[in-house]
């Protein structure tokens, strides 16, 4: 998962990506990069790190240009450690061309031979980003065939890249000379918006980046579709999938978005509350409202799951931990000892919200569980009498394909264990979780046009149609770092999006 912004102004926009990248910030914290072109000629800095420390004055100096593009990544294939996968990637031929990506190619092994048995093209890292980029620049190089640059030579290749290229995928491209192209994969995984300001086009993951820059929102990139802006700031757009269809990942919804964001339509904050309440009439089934003191949420993102429950079952609504926002990422995380370590620095229990009280936490998740058993023990260790558990989203059962870097199943705390099992390792009295129907439905209400969603973590199902088990293996055999030096994914390794 990754956040991505181009534009196509009148003015310098160097400072336009960064404040756009600093909002889109929540969607990874690894790397940032920033490509701007002036007179045909691009000019980049990336490196790792969060966007204002990888920016300094004298990087933004050197970024000239009235078109860019900016990301900032959270991998989940490829090397976290290498400055070489930071985006954006670079090729010089046809015309030179800059790309941003979000998301998750699953076919990308096989792509990487094609490009070099049959495209004759060579890929240096281990970034699928790198492999669409060069399907890309292909596909264009062998419409165009040395003839001038046309919006609908760019159609036509993304129309080819959508039949070879399997998995997630939302792309921002800079075409030296001639504007910006974006596309959606068919299926409309990884969200990407568009909006407007004094003839200048802003395209980003999350509409939050456009508000916040001073723009206005327009609408979607459609599933399937390629929109080009040309140095004039003109938009040309036209569906390039042969049954583009709109799945969207609902793990938008229930974590990864900002609240204030609006995706596919559909209000990210409002689609907490309508979680909250299908998650309430779940807790009423399994625990008397009047066994319960007290609602808390568990930082950040459950707090409107867990206010819309509290007022639904008429129950007070209490913040019972606080977040210490200035600790940091924690890269290498071999033990739960240090798992457990950094859960404590991150989270402190207000002890007097607890004690002596039966307490329902509100989490908007459960992956991996380590968090969850340190945060029930913490609560207990405050005084609670009883510590209820209720998750706002389903059991996580099955890995992640498409751009989300869920651990493998055996790290999931819900794989092939009842709730029943997951209650007594996470050690809480009563544990409710979301069913997964009643998510779809809570969030799909929001926008009738939707008529599914990518689920697969909850559910099973790949949307694309095509994963195999030997699909999800190599996958997870690329999955950055290995297992060795994946921190608790319980909470992703995000920052939080309302941070």
């Amino acid at each position: 998962m990754c956040g991505i912004v181009g534009v196509v102004s009148h003015a310098p926009v160097n400072q336009l990506i960064y404040d756009a990248l600093l909002l889109l910030q929540h969607r990874g914290q690894d790397a940032a990069g920033i490509v701007t072109q002036q007179e045909r000629k691009f000019f980049m800095h990336k490196a790792k790190g969060m966007v204002r420390d990888v920016f300094r004055t004298r990087n933004m100096r050197s970024l000239p240009g009235n078109c860019g593009l900016g990301q900032v990544r959270y991998p989940t294939a490829g090397n976290a450690f290498s400055e070489e996968e930071a985006q954006p990637f670079y090729v010089n031929a046809p015309f030179g061309i800059v790309l941003v990506h979000n998301g998750n190619l699953t076919n990308a092994h096989a792509l990487k031979a094609e490009l070099f048995n049959t495209d004759h093209r060579h890929i240096n890292t281990e970034s699928d980003s790198e492999v669409l980029l060069n399907v890309l620049a292909h596909e264009i190089e062998r419409t165009t065939r040395g003839l001038p640059l046309q919006p609908e030579d760019l159609f036509a290749a993304v129309r080819k890249v959508h039949r070879r290229v399997r998995g997630s995928y939302a792309v921002i491209a800079l075409i030296a000379g001639h504007g910006v192209l974006a596309f959606r994969d068919p299926f409309g995984i990884r969200p990407l918006c568009m909006g407007s300001s004094e003839g200048s086009t802003l395209l980003a993951s999350e509409s939050v980046a456009l508000e916040g820059t001073g723009y206005r929102y327009e609408r979607n990139v459609d599933p399937g579709e390629a929109v080009f802006i040309d140095l004039s700031g003109k938009v040309h757009a036209q569906q390039c999938a042969d049954h583009p269809q709109l799945n969207p990942c609902i793990f938008e919804f229930v974590y990864l978005a900002r609240p204030d964001s609006v995706m596919d339509n559909i209000s990210v904050y409002q689609a907490r509350l309508n979680l909250g309440e299908s998650l309430a009439k779940r807790v009423i089934s399994t625990v008397p409202p009047n066994e319960i003191d007290v609602v808390i949420p568990i930082p950040e993102s459950s707090r409107p799951s867990a206010a819309q429950l509290a007022q639904l079952l008429g129950l007070p609504y209490r913040e019972g931990f606080v977040k210490n926002r200035y600790v940091g990422r924690t890269f290498i995380m071999p033990g739960q000892s240090v798992r457990k370590k950094s859960v404590r620095q991150k989270l402190n229990a207000i002890a007097s919200e607890f004690k002596g009280r039966n307490v329902l936490l509100v989490d908007d998740s459960i992956v991996r569980g380590t968090t969850s058993k340190e945060i029930v023990q913490m609560a207990r260790d405050a005084g609670a009498r009883k510590v209820y558990l209720a998750s706002a989203a389903p059991p996580v059962r099955y890995p992640n394909v498409y751009g989300i870097d869920m651990p493998t199943s055996s790290e999931l705390v819900a794989h092939d264990r009842t709730v029943e099992e997951i209650r007594q390792i996470i050690g809480c009295d009563a544990l409710i979780y979301q069913d997964v129907d009643g998510m779809k439905k809570a969030i799909g209400s929001l926008n009738p046009r939707i008529k599914g969603f990518d689920a697969s973590c909850f559910d099973g199902i790949y949307v694309t149609g095509d994963i195999t088990s030997d699909d999800i293996s190599r996958l997870n055999e690329s999955r950055v770092g290995g297992e060795e030096n994946q921190e608790d994914t319980s909470r992703l390794a995000l920052p939080n999006p309302e941070e």
